[in-house]
């Protein structure tokens, strides 16, 4: 068995000031509980209202709390990975800082886990202190989701679950970067299953995902685990290519039939073309979206970039980069090629 701990939670972190305090003593007073070791590493996401000085200062108090500052805000998927990245804990639970789901909640997975489930995801049954439109979007969003791709992504869950090592480890090999990381873990597979939870109201501070954020997650979402907006165009192509011919041959009848002048002037020719070019728009705007997350991987950037941390030791960066990359680069690496003249040499 290992020596590390056996449970990581992985919290990010951005602008949470007045929640951390609490959530940190509720996450001690939880895994205390437990009975068994445990590490708490909370991800500053590039904050600006005293979240990181905080998170230095607790983790100075505590060294089970482990902080992973980025240089700048990367958002918070890109968080959660780098989370999951220094994670080392037999289980790594993920969960948000701002107390909306509750801490509370970790024995219930632990015991799935227990049972040998190697993925428990948590179900928000309700949904406190949410408007109307938040809670219906949501709900939307997460059926769509569910009827469009190929795999099973469960309704009503957002990233609050734990997952095994062996999940963790999978997951440090997927780079990508517009991630979508309840996604991400229904792909990897392996045994899962679900617990329901109250979402409690927002103890201090405003939403994160506001609504352009939240379009910008789900079209991330969607682009990352579906083809059916590619899919579906060929069928929109087809039906507006056949209503046309029976447009143009209604038209053709009826001014043989009636005279020139029924159908007259230029409307009928302008509202057409504004039609048939509205839908050349979107469709070109949704082609842009997969190709703009193609042009994004090539680049092959980082995920982040950790500007400090703090309660880590002398741990290192884990390794960002793709696997494809990584093996590109030791096959031209400066060693390889300096040393094949000696070979050469020693061979003659």
């Amino acid at each position: 068995m290992s020596d590390g701990p056996t449970y990581s939670i992985v919290a990010p972190v951005y602008n949470e000031v007045g929640n951390l305090r609490p959530f940190t003593d509720q996450v001690r007073a939880v895994m205390d509980g437990l009975g068994e070791p445990w590490e708490l590493l909370l991800v500053d996401d590039g904050s600006s209202d005293g979240s990181r000085e905080l998170m230095q200062e607790l983790a100075a108090a505590d060294a089970r709390l482990r902080v992973i500052s980025f240089a700048r805000n990367f958002g918070h998927q890109i968080a959660v990975t780098a989370g999951v990245d220094y994670a080392s804990g037999r289980a790594v639970v993920l969960i948000d800082a701002d107390l909306q789901d509750p801490p509370a909640v970790i024995p219930r997975l632990v015991e799935k886990w227990r049972e040998g489930y190697d993925v428990v995801y948590a179900v928000r049954a309700v949904r406190q202190g949410e408007s109307w439109l938040k809670r219906l979007s949501a709900k939307l969003f997460y059926r769509l989701i569910h009827r469009i791709t190929d795999i099973n992504i469960p309704v009503d869950t957002g990233d609050f679950r734990l997952m095994d090592a062996r999940v963790a480890a999978v997951l440090r090999q997927m780079r990508e970067h517009r991630r979508f990381v309840r996604g991400m873990t229904s792909w990897v597979g392996f045994r899962q299953t679900g617990i329901e939870y109250v979402r409690e109201e927002r103890a201090w501070g405003e939403t994160k995902y506001p609504l352009r954020k939240m379009i910008a997650f789900a079209l991330d979402a969607v682009t990352s685990f579906s083809f059916f907006p590619l899919q579906i165009m060929i069928y929109i192509s087809l039906f507006l290519g056949v209503t046309s011919l029976l447009t143009g041959l209604a038209i053709t009848i009826l001014r043989l039939t009636q005279g020139e002048e029924f159908f007259g002037g230029q409307a009928t020719t302008i509202m057409l073309l504004l039609l048939l070019s509205s839908f050349q728009l979107f469709f070109l705007f949704v082609i842009g979206q997969y190709v703009a997350r193609s042009y994004d991987e090539t680049r092959d950037r980082p995920l982040y970039v950790v500007a400090s941390t703090a309660g880590l030791g002398q741990a290192r960066a884990p390794n960002q980069r793709s696997p494809a990359a990584t093996a590109l680069a030791k096959a031209h690496s400066p060693r390889q090629t300096e040393g094949e003249p000696a070979r050469r040499a020693r061979r003659d």
